[in-house]
């Protein structure tokens, strides 16, 4: 069967990742093609209650090396019931943080190892790459602030100043280290509309 697209979208916390990832959606659909779109961790019924505990501000004293290993756990999971056959039904597959999200937040912030995370991440993708990765870049001060005027901040929301720049840092060296094209950075701080139109202008040309 033919292979499908495996779109990510990556980034900070306030980027717009959920948003654009639903617009991008809307129009896909309305170009009439086959789509499903995810959120890691999450997606799957496994997935949705590791969420809780990984992302619940109950659990502030959540071990680092627990952290790394539900969010593998959850990753296995999406992608054994959901990406993979979708990808070999020719579907276009959009995913809210993937791979390069444990690469950023475990591997680089919280010192573990890119190595490691990049071993764990194979396992748990079934070595399967994204095809376009949308880098939705943001202030941390912007970010943080639309972040907080949801009212939905999360256990890694919380995290102080610091940590959330160095996650940006992180974020920005990837594409400088990635040989595969496959990164496409977008300045989020830009409106909304401007945003949804120039992931849509990468897409369209990536489609034709």
């Amino acid at each position: 069967m033919s292979k499908g697209l495996l779109i990510s979208f990556e980034g900070g916390e306030g980027g717009g990742k959920t948003t654009q990832v639903a617009r991008l959606r809307e129009r896909l659909e309305a170009a009439g093609q086959e789509v499903v779109a995810l959120r890691e961790p999450g997606g799957t019924s496994v997935g949705e209650q590791i969420r809780e505990v990984v992302l619940s501000n109950k659990n502030t004293g959540i071990s680092f090396t627990t952290e790394v290993l539900l969010f593998q756990a959850a990753r296995a999971q999406i992608y054994q019931e959901v990406v993979l056959p979708a990808l070999r039904e020719g579907k276009i597959v959009l995913m809210d943080r993937t791979r390069d999200s444990s690469i950023v937040y475990q591997g680089i912030v919280r010192k573990f190892g890119r190595e490691l995370i990049e071993k764990l991440n194979t396992i748990s993708t079934q070595d399967t790459y994204p095809d376009i990765t949308f880098l939705l870049d943001i202030s941390v001060e912007i970010g943080l602030a639309r972040r907080a005027a949801t009212g939905e901040q999360n256990r890694l929301d919380l995290e102080n100043k610091d940590f959330h720049e160095q996650v940006r840092q992180a974020y920005l060296s990837l594409p400088k280290e990635d040989s595969s094209g496959r990164w496409v950075i977008i300045d989020a701080g830009q409106s909304l509309e401007e945003v949804e139109k120039q992931i849509w202008q990468k897409i369209s040309e990536r489609m034709k």
